[in-house]
């Protein structure tokens, strides 16, 4: 994806990009590719995938749903989806849960570096987290971090009453989806719509957007080793 088919799709989903927001992915890439050279940030680093497999796919979910208010991103690793969405609609406020204090010293210079404010980075793990932040955030995100069965006992007790839990996952969703419904009901949400989408090199993205209903028991999230050995 060429930066102007970025910006020329973006705009055909009524996401009209200025050209401080277009710098602004421009110089993440660039640190994306500077970084990784020292640290292990992504396998793709050329900035023609880069804007289709991690800005664009980012992206995808607040085409058709809003993404707003404060939006926690577990386990971020770069900085995805959490800071694109940031870039595209900058009253979003970001907290960023991600264990590796490298990586958080990277998104602290993407946050700089892009002047973004009301972006929290912080290295902690969501478990750890959720103790004194339960049911603080509107939406929460993950992308290719675990397993739906163990995500979403990371996710879910962060997602307020009424908030979105949103996965984002590859061609397995719907299989992850099946193998986590008891887990996924348990911690306090419903399933209300799956979009599956194709990125420009033809890969399958299925998002899905699970809306809390109930708060979750007390009890979640379990520790992640107790989490690992036995998924709910």
């Amino acid at each position: 994806m060429k930066l102007e088919e970025f910006i020329d799709a973006c705009g055909k989903q009524g996401l009209e990009l200025s050209s401080q927001q277009i710098q602004q992915y421009c110089r993440y890439a660039e640190l994306l590719k500077e970084w990784n050279q020292k640290m292990n940030l992504t396998a793709i680093v050329e900035f023609e995938e880069v804007l289709d497999k991690h800005f664009y796919d980012s992206l995808l979910p607040s085409f058709t749903t809003e993404i707003s208010g404060h939006l926690c991103d577990v386990g971020s690793g770069a900085g995805f989806p959490s800071i694109p969405l940031k870039i595209a609609y900058p009253e979003l406020k970001i907290t960023i849960l991600e264990p590796l204090k490298k990586r958080v010293l990277f998104l602290e210079e993407v946050k700089h570096e892009l002047g973004l404010d009301g972006v929290h980075c912080l290295d902690v793990r969501a478990e750890d987290y959720a103790v004194k932040n339960r049911e603080t955030f509107d939406v929460v995100t993950a992308r290719a971090v675990a397993n739906l069965n163990m995500l979403a006992e990371l996710c879910i007790p962060l997602v307020k009453k009424g908030g979105i839990f949103l996965a984002m996952k590859g061609s397995s969703g719907n299989e992850e989806h099946a193998s986590a419904l008891q887990a996924v009901t348990k911690l306090g949400c419903v399933l209300e719509k799956v979009e599956t989408r194709t990125l420009l090199d033809g890969s399958s993205r299925i998002n899905l957007f699970y809306r809390k209903e109930k708060e979750t028991p007390k009890g979640y999230p379990r520790m992640f080793a107790k989490i690992k050995k036995n998924p709910l």
